[in-house]
């Protein structure tokens, strides 16, 4: 089977299942528009569709390892920010929301901000409204990634987040925010589903930072460039991802001592708070 096929294969299963195409779409997190353009071949699913897909249908390994075979065909796939902006950046966060429920080893690499699932309300608007997005959609958008956060707190995940020391001083909101911000990183540090490392300025690097990507499981790896987010699922190209994150994680402050640099920090904000 190759992806010109894929498709209508897709559609020949789900009518095997006797499941209607609308109950499939909402369990595979998209439209029923989108599912019957990716039926009818118009539209070509992504990796990710097509795990989704097969998940709603509760197909076996088997038929479910031939048909992600065929969709890895082409192991690395962009979507463009302006496709996310045009369907709504809420619809993105579900989407995301949708993958991390099916990820039990997550490990997140961010040297320019903090990483989604750890920042607070005034954050998320912050970074959002960068976006040029309009009032309600910026609100919706913001309410879903607030709805992924729950996966911080679901017994039996593995959370593993490193950032750099840049991105706790990175300023994209007054002090006292950035407090409020940091505040909320030594809390979720203490979850025990959370381990949360910073990368210090002064450890002697033998990498370079690059850009943010997000690993889950081994499976596949998201990265995100200045026009489109890439999804990676060749496993030569995810293990690359997954020695890059091993290597940061081996100079990483964690514990007591990364906590103890982000309240020196904290208390930093707070000072120019009082002064300004």
């Amino acid at each position: 089977m190759n992806r010109a096929e894929l498709g209508s294969a897709l559609r020949a299963l789900r009518q095997a299942s006797g499941k209607e195409a609308k109950t499939v779409a909402r369990s595979a997190a998209m439209s029923a528009s989108k599912l019957s353009k990716i039926e009818n071949g118009s539209v070509m699913p992504s990796v990710v569709d097509v795990e989704h897909i097969l998940t709603a249908l509760g197909v076996s390994e088997n038929i479910k390892a031939e048909y992600m075979s065929a969709a890895r065909a082409a192991a690395t796939e962009a979507t463009a920010w302006r496709l996310y902006r045009r369907l709504g950046y809420h619809r993105k966060q579900q989407h995301i929301q949708a993958i991390e429920a099916r990820t039990k080893l997550l490990r997140l690499f961010q040297p320019s901000l903090v990483p989604g699932l750890l920042q607070t309300p005034e954050y998320i608007h912050a970074v959002l409204s960068r976006k040029q997005l309009g009032e309600e959609q910026l609100a919706r958008a913001v309410g879903a990634r607030l709805s992924r956060q729950r996966i911080l707190y679901e017994p039996g995940r593995q959370l593993r987040f490193i950032v750099t020391e840049q991105v706790l001083r990175w300023r994209i909101m007054p002090s006292l925010m950035m407090a409020g911000q940091l505040d909320k990183l030594i809390a979720a540090s203490r979850l025990p589903s959370v381990d949360l490392r910073i990368v210090p300025l002064s450890a002697r690097q033998t990498d370079f930072a690059g850009h943010s990507f997000s690993i889950k499981d081994d499976r596949m790896v998201t990265v995100e460039t200045v026009h489109a987010e890439l999804t990676v699922t060749d496993p030569r190209d995810v293990a690359l991802y997954i020695d890059k994150f091993t290597g940061f994680e081996r100079v990483a402050l964690s514990g007591d001592s990364m906590r103890f640099m982000i309240e020196n920090i904290r208390e930093e904000f707070l000072r120019e708070q009082e002064t300004g």
